[in-house]
């Protein structure tokens, strides 16, 4: 890990430590080769992500898995993060935790370390999972059913954009499964034949 990223985490930790003061909240950094093709954003982490201290691990992972087998590419290959650091959580009525999506105020307190961590990064292109992310790399609401699968230019980052629906969206709606798909063939036709 080069010495800036390190200098982001020290900073973004205390930053969020001074904020959350005595409530042990887990920050997940992001993971992968810095100047990678791709920087793929999530949503947050969840349960087992704030376990591991790692993105995209449990349930995330096996569709992580799936993307990666349709680009043809490793994880190791492309940097991971979420637009949100911290496991959003609900508790229900019988007390147990569970996840939910992050708030305005949640992504509008991350949204300029995202940027941060962008600029450490420098990808050749980002790619965005659902809403939450999207929103948070465009700052504007953009609805993932208009801009899904194709590229939008660059906006505030210097990089173009490729936003997808989030994969955990296909599980709960799965009509959504054939243009989930088609937009993976086409991000994976774009990176066969592009120089990004």
């Amino acid at each position: 890990m080069s010495t800036a990223m390190e200098k982001y985490r020290d900073a973004c930790a205390r930053f969020f430590a001074d904020i959350y003061v005595g409530e042990n909240r887990v920050l997940v950094f992001g993971e992968g080769p810095v100047h990678p093709r791709l920087m793929l954003i999530g949503e947050a982490p969840g349960e087992q992500e704030a376990l591991a201290g790692r993105p995209f691990v449990g349930r995330a992972g096996k569709n992580l898995d799936g993307f990666l087998a349709a680009l043809g590419l490793a994880r190791g290959q492309l940097y991971i993060t979420n637009a949100v650091k911290m496991r959003p959580t609900k508790v229900g009525p019988g007390g147990r935790v569970s996840n939910r999506p992050p708030t305005k105020e949640e992504i509008a307190l991350f949204q300029p370390w995202l940027d941060k961590e962008i600029a450490l990064v420098k990808p050749q292109a980002l790619v965005t999972l659902g809403n939450v992310a999207l929103a948070a790399l465009t700052g504007r609401a953009l609805a993932i059913g208009q801009a899904h699968g194709k590229w939008l230019p660059p906006d505030r980052h210097s990089a173009p954009l490729f936003p997808l629906y989030h994969p955990a969206s296909v599980l709960y709606n799965p009509a959504l499964g054939a243009a989930y798909a088609g937009d993976l063939a086409a991000l994976a036709e774009s990176l066969r034949t592009q120089a990004l």
